[in-house]
């Protein structure tokens, strides 16, 4: 299911769409949602790296890129890493978007969306005084 945009991130992307479908091959999609292109009338032997972008699901986030399609954007990887390959270890977790600024942001204890109480220092902490 598609993310739910602003109307100016909608008109901002009308342009990247037009060029998309005009220009743009699919080479896949990621567990977010995400679709990945490269330029379809790249010319060969030309000295030019091919061109290759992303349209975001929702809102642009470039966080919401994972590693494994990021090294192909960024011309790290001729192909994009499958699943089964041997980057990935069985210890990684699941990629996350950053949710800095979204209601599932971390707020430790203390924090005024949190009550705004905290637990009192301990015994330890002595004040610095001038003198």
């Amino acid at each position: 299911m598609k993310e739910r945009i602003s109307f100016a991130t909608f008109l901002s992307n009308v342009q990247i769409r037009l060029f998309t479908w005009r220009r743009g091959e699919l080479v896949g999609t990621d567990d977010f949602g995400n679709r990945y292109f490269r330029d379809r009338k790249a010319q060969k032997g030309s000295g030019r790296r091919q061109r290759r972008w992303v349209l975001y699901n929702g809102e642009p986030e470039a966080t919401k890129v994972p590693p494994e399609w990021h090294g192909w954007l960024h011309h790290t990887n001729d192909a994009p890493l499958k699943p089964g390959d041997a980057f990935h270890k069985p210890w990684q977790k699941e990629h996350q978007p950053n949710r800095t600024g979204t209601i599932g942001a971390y707020r430790p204890p203390g924090h005024t969306l949190e009550g705004g109480q905290r637990a009192r220092a301990t015994g330890d902490y002595e004040p610095w005084t001038p003198g």
